[in-house]
């Protein structure tokens, strides 16, 4: 629900930078690992370090930039289908990265059944969230409807992020765990709206 407005604010403002990376030669497929690469780093050092408050606002950042390889391949005539596949598979290590560096904060920061609860929270938002992808890419691969439902990337990290900051902020861990847990169910949700699309899409393909 939020990529649309996301990518429109991302284009506005890191337009620019596409621009000059375009005249400096940049490859696209450069810009694309090099942010998953602060992605990873930002959040596997500063989430477990209880750097709340900064650490989300720096993954904000290399989210946002994680529009820049589009907006460069577009600029450069470099779109393919190569660099639609590496920037997915990207996206996927990124969240990744966040979810497993929330896993690391919980085990060293909560204990007792916060932890565990905290920790089981982000094992299944990282299960459920995986399988959101996978199930459009699987339908488109087979000439399927597998898009849209109720928590795409954009919204997932929405949530997490702002849940550690407010947590960062003061609040209590259990603001975490239950948008923890409202996010695996989301996730969880999607799967099946977007088994549902696959299916209505093939039996339209048979009518």
């Amino acid at each position: 629900m939020l990529s649309t407005t996301g990518r429109g604010f991302a284009r506005a403002l890191f337009g620019p930078a596409a621009r000059l990376l375009a005249r400096l030669g940049v490859s696209p497929d450069v810009v694309t690992v090099a942010g998953t690469v602060l992605t990873c780093l930002a959040a596997l050092t500063l989430i477990p370090l209880d750097m709340l408050v900064i650490g989300p606002l720096v993954i904000t950042v290399c989210v946002l930039l994680d529009n820049l390889d589009g907006q460069l391949a577009r600029l450069t005539g470099q779109e393919s289908v190569w660099g639609a596949f590496l920037d997915s598979t990207m996206d996927r290590v990124a969240d990744g990265a966040l979810l497993a560096a929330v896993i690391i904060w919980a085990l060293r920061h909560l204990e007792g059944t916060w932890q565990l609860l905290t920790v089981a929270a982000a094992l299944a938002a990282l299960v459920f969230g995986s399988v959101v992808p996978y199930a459009k890419a699987r339908a488109e691969s087979v000439g399927l409807r597998g898009d849209g439902g109720l928590a795409e990337r954009a919204d997932r990290l929405v949530v997490i992020l702002v849940a550690l900051f407010l947590v960062g902020l003061g609040l209590p861990p259990v603001v975490l765990t239950v948008a923890l847990w409202v996010l695996a169910l989301a996730a969880l949700i999607t799967v099946f709206q977007r088994m549902g699309r696959a299916y209505r899409s093939a039996r339209q393909a048979i009518d």
